[in-house]
């Protein structure tokens, strides 16, 4: 599909991934339908684009994902905007950490209809409209975690694990009923600098970070822009690290699987004392920048967790066919890196 001149909309669009995406979006020609919970973040992300390329681009939309109603009522106002839709990215997450014994129901719950139920009443939305016309991108944005299942994360990964098989039905539904010109794609971003880690609900008594290395939001927006120009099934955004993280996996699951979870235990800091739980954002827009980054990059404890992490890599893929010897030398990494 042709950017310039198409009409998008994305969801989550007031921080993180949402934001870079509508603003690459919009210095591509596109007019952006910006859709998240927080209105006046929305309208930070108008007035730069107004500022940068000129009125009229983008239609401000502040609606809850989870809510199916709203979302439809949110698609017919773009149409009445805009008089189509071209593109859909849904994007809107929250994630919690903590352990599975330890999260709340009601926060398990929160997570799902945010990450999954939303997903579902984008795609709904944006596919009914997409079929009547035969024509129609949407992408839906996932993670690495949909493919490597992490600890202290259930409710967030079970989410992305869920949108790798929407994505997968719906596009075969779309096949079998002959819509050749509706593509779908996802998309897994690799761990990401934005604002999501400080208004993530918290049940694990440390102090969340990302696990390094932490790629720009904006590197993931290009990716998503990649997609909706000419989809594939999937695609890994996080550079080299993150496709060959998902090549070990492939080659030696349980070693990868025991490399992120060494990886996330050591991005949940323990600074001395226990952190109070908190459920964050998920029930109502926090108090996290709305902004595309978090501040989470640099460093030198980045760095030498990215050095690390290379490393492990390394011995996990030379050491798939002598996984006793692996599992030593992870263990040793998590050792010396606490």
């Amino acid at each position: 599909m042709h950017i310039d001149g198409s009409v998008i909309v994305v969801t989550g669009a007031s921080s993180g991934i949402g934001r870079a995406t509508a603003l690459a979006l919009a210095r591509e020609g596109a007019r952006v339908v910006l859709l998240a919970r927080r209105a006046e973040a929305l309208d930070e992300v108008a007035a730069e684009i107004a500022a940068e390329i000129g009125p009229g681009r983008t239609l401000v939309i502040p609606v809850d994902v989870s809510d199916a109603d709203a979302v439809e009522d949110a698609a017919v106002a773009a149409e009445q905007r805009f008089g189509r839709i071209d593109g859909w990215v849904n994007n809107a997450a929250v994630t919690m950490f903590g352990p599975l014994l330890d999260t709340p129901l009601t926060d398990l719950r929160r997570v799902l209809d945010v990450n999954l139920m939303g997903y579902v009443h984008g795609t709904r939305s944006a596919l009914s409209r997409f079929a009547a016309q035969d024509s129609g991108v949407l992408v839906n944005v996932s993670s690495l975690l949909g493919r490597i299942a992490q600890p202290y994360g259930t409710a967030y990964t079970m989410s992305k694990f869920a949108i790798r098989g929407l994505s997968v039905a719906v596009r075969e539904e779309l096949r079998l009923a002959g819509k050749r010109g509706v593509s779908v794609s996802t998309v897994l971003p690799a761990a990401v600098d934005t604002p999501i880690y400080a208004s993530a609900a918290n049940h694990s008594g440390r102090v969340p970070h990302p696990p390094p290395p932490v790629y720009r939001a904006e590197r993931v927006a290009q990716v998503v822009l990649n997609q909706l120009r000419r989809p594939r099934r999937e695609a890994v955004a996080g550079g080299l690290l993150g496709r060959a993280f998902v090549a070990t996996h492939n080659l030696a699951p349980r070693l990868a699987e025991r490399m992120l979870a060494i990886d996330v235990d050591l991005s949940l800091r323990d600074d001395g004392a226990p952190v109070p739980p908190t459920s964050g954002s998920l029930h109502a827009p926090g108090a996290a920048p709305a902004a595309v980054g978090g501040g989470w990059r640099g460093g030198q404890r980045e760095r030498r967790r990215r050095a690390a992490a290379l490393a492990g890599l390394v011995a996990a893929t030379a050491g798939a066919l002598a996984i006793p010897q692996s599992h030593s030398t992870l263990r040793a990494l998590g050792r010396r890196l606490r």
